[in-house]
């Protein structure tokens, strides 16, 4: 008897130290986006007043996720709205004669890892307009709120242009050390500039965006801080 319970302990044992299975990966995968369509020129949904339309956003079904966060940003006020969504569908009221750019969150009520994909933009049709203005410029170094060091006492504004409708012509280049910069440098054809700069100084700037139709965005002010 004892033998049998010193058997049935043994392999007990041994059982106990098999190998467990890996708990099953529950992190959403990032969605593909549907429409509107990217760097779409005449998006018009359905109009429900003279400044205002419905857009209607959609994307894919993305594995392990139960859950959406679709975000909107106007890029002339860049103010992001966001909406919680359980489908792969929602709407939104949008300002008409008006650049958005969108994006969505894949999320899950297992964990709170989240996949976002790819960011569009799109141009929300106003009432008879035949010319549309390039989008607002982005910008990409230094970043709002950088601490930068100088190269030489140098630092390389860079920023990236775009446009649905006429060629940009340029850029308008505001810098300066208070929090409404001097115009420095007018129809710059590169997407970076140099700026002269001092150690222990916060600097704003922004871009003016000119396409050949005379049509203007603004970037909206930034700053950075030089080591």
């Amino acid at each position: 008897m004892r033998t049998w319970i010193y058997s049935l302990l043994i392999i007990l044992a041994f059982a106990g130290c098999g190998k467990k299975s890996p708990p099953p990966d529950v992190t959403p995968v990032a969605t593909s986006l549907l429409s509107p369509l990217k760097d779409q020129p005449c998006t018009t949904g359905t109009i429900i007043s003279s400044d205002k339309s419905t857009i209607t956003f959609t994307w894919q079904a993305a594995d392990k996720a139960d859950g959406y966060i679709l975000a909107i940003k106007n890029l002339l006020t860049k103010v992001e709205t966001k909406q919680n969504v359980t489908s792969t569908q929602a709407t939104a009221d949008l300002l008409r004669n008006t650049p958005y750019s969108w994006y969505v969150i894949s999320t899950s009520s297992k964990t709170k890892t989240t996949a976002q994909s790819d960011t569009w933009k799109f141009y929300n049709a106003g009432a008879g307009t035949i010319s549309y203005p390039p989008y607002p410029a982005e910008i990409t170094a230094p970043l709002f709120g950088d601490n930068v060091t100088a190269s030489a006492g140098n630092v390389t504004l860079k920023w990236t242009g775009s446009t649905l409708g006429a060629a940009i012509k340029g850029y308008d280049i505001y810098f300066g050390d208070n929090n409404s910069p001097a115009l420095v440098k007018s129809n710059v054809s590169d997407t970076q500039y140099q700026v002269a700069v001092k150690p222990g100084t916060t600097y704003f700037w922004r871009v003016v965006t000119i396409d050949i139709a005379g049509n203007y965005t603004d970037s909206g002010i930034y700053q950075f801080s030089v080591k």
